[in-house]
């Protein structure tokens, strides 16, 4: 590790390239660029690549820092969520501005929705924390509690797509915990992480309380999650790097909590509002698809398909392709040229396979990232377009007959991450929604969320959950105090 590099410009926004290693900022002496999807030609700057070196720094800091931290009451680590909340509010537009040419989600979904959610992260688990009933109750002559004890450093990775939002979810409810924190975010989209340590600093905290470093994940995110100073690790990502983190972790018997992507089922029966469901499907293009939580498979029953075929392609014909900061723009480009060649790899072997690629299925534009929403009928539900995550604006059309055979569809992928269902019977609501393997499922609706609420998925889609006070236990070692009765005064 080097001194602090010069500070670069994107669009008049100051970007530090460095890491941010117990409160000050820390250069490595290599660096990996970092480009704009929607102009690849563009790079945006060039970010600290950090090693070995820089994750036995980032857990020292993390180390040394976290008794005192862990001490304070949940008010007083409240207070400096809440600081941090409050700057985020003040400065969205230009971390929205940002986050768009970095990984290109349209700019105005991000400043009405993604980037404020960030502040409403740290104010919800600041105030959670503070309203955390801890269980009492007697029994066998003993009067018991149940304590939330801080757990120790937390190594947080995040993924490109909503890299922000996402850091922030992950990382305030450790903190709240009482956890010191290491954050390494994802190399196509480091941007906003090097903000976020910009309103770190201004809000206060106390030195290595709150770290971020930047780099290839190989290099640097192997270290963190191998470290045994990682009493916590938590991953959102593809399931093959998270069995690859899973069991570093399992060597230090840190635990353990991923959110590994999903293949999520879009189920409409013939009862439904077929224009709404058709809307909501079309609408799965949105922000190319890069969301792990997409209803990629249409489940449509058969006596529908051709009046929800009729209005799925009206609305996503509707569909603009162009630049992300536009307003009319609706579908972005993919975050990455290697990316673009992933998803397009996927729609050329289905064709081999045999499977009808009824709409798109082709690069937008040369030389650019974007890729046209694209609709498969698979010969079969073995298809690999069926049973494996793309994550780009792919999706794949299939019909059923009967009830027990939509939920059969509906469950037929190792992934099991979430699911919607599209219909006016209130029984079958509850019968779909309970029967469908997924650790969220949506009625009639989709995207809304309670951040009390878990999160997390089954099979491939992870382990563990994330949300309310099932995230601060994660992060908490639990506790019973027993003390006998009538024995103290």
């Amino acid at each position: 590790m080097t001194e602090s590099s010069a500070r670069f410009e994107v669009e008049g926004v100051s970007i530090s390239p460095d890491h941010y290693i117990n409160g000050v900022r820390v250069a490595s002496a290599v660096s990996f660029e970092d480009r704009s999807p929607l102009d690849w030609s563009r790079v945006l700057g060039h970010m600290a690549r950090g090693n070995a070196e820089t994750a036995d720094a980032a857990l020292s800091a993390a180390d040394a820092a976290f008794p005192a931290w862990a001490t304070l009451s949940c008010e007083a680590r409240g207070e400096y969520l809440h600081r941090l909340a409050v700057l985020i509010d003040e400065r969205v537009e230009e971390i929205a501005r940002i986050e768009c040419l970095d990984m290109a989600m349209l700019e105005e979904s991000l400043k009405l929705r993604v980037i404020p959610r960030g502040a409403r992260n740290f104010r919800a688990y600041a105030d959670l924390a503070i309203a955390y009933q801890a269980r009492t109750w007697s029994s066998n002559n003993t009067d018991n509690r149940v304590l939330r004890m801080p757990a120790g450093p937390a190594v947080i990775i995040t993924p490109w797509n909503a890299p922000f939002m996402l850091s922030t979810w992950k990382c305030a409810p450790a903190l709240a915990a009482g956890n010191t924190v290491i954050l390494k975010p994802a190399e196509w989209s480091p941007l906003t992480a090097s903000i976020l340590a910009d309103l770190i600093d201004e809000a206060g905290f106390p030195p290595g309380v709150f770290n971020i470093v930047q780099g290839i994940g190989e290099e640097i995110g192997a270290p963190l999650v191998a470290d045994a100073r990682a009493r916590r690790v938590s991953f959102t990502g593809s399931p093959e790097t998270g069995r690859l983190i899973a069991k570093a972790a399992a060597q230090n018997l840190s635990p353990f909590t991923a959110e590994l992507g999903g293949k999520s089922p879009l189920i409409v029966f013939a009862d439904a509002d077929i224009d709404a469901a058709a809307k909501k499907a079309a609408g799965q293009y949105d922000d190319a698809g890069q969301v792990c939580l997409a209803g990629t498979r249409l489940l449509v029953e058969s006596s529908v398909r051709d009046t929800f075929l009729d209005k799925f392609l009206a609305y996503t014909k509707a569909h603009v392709l162009g630049d992300s900061r536009s307003s009319d723009t609706t579908v972005s480009p993919l975050i990455h040229m290697d990316h673009l060649a992933r998803v397009d790899a996927f729609v050329q072997r289905a064709k081999t396979n045999g499977d009808r690629v009824m709409i798109g299925g082709r690069i937008w534009r040369e030389g650019g990232l974007w890729y046209e929403p694209t609709l498969i009928e698979p010969v079969s539900n073995e298809s690999e377009i069926v049973q494996n995550e793309v994550f780009g604006p792919v999706l794949t059309l299939q019909t059923f007959d009967s009830e027990e055979e939509a939920i059969t569809l509906a469950n037929s992928t190792a992934y099991g991450l979430a699911g919607m269902c599209y219909t006016s019977d209130a029984a079958r609501a509850e019968r779909v929604g309970f029967a469908v393997r997924a650790g969220t499922v949506w009625v009639n609706c989709f995207l809304i969320r309670d951040l009390t609420a878990p999160f997390g998925g089954t099979g491939i889609s992870g382990i563990g959950r994330e949300g309310g006070d099932f995230a601060l236990d994660f992060h908490s070692d639990l506790k019973t105090l027993q003390i006998l009765q009538d024995s103290v005064t």
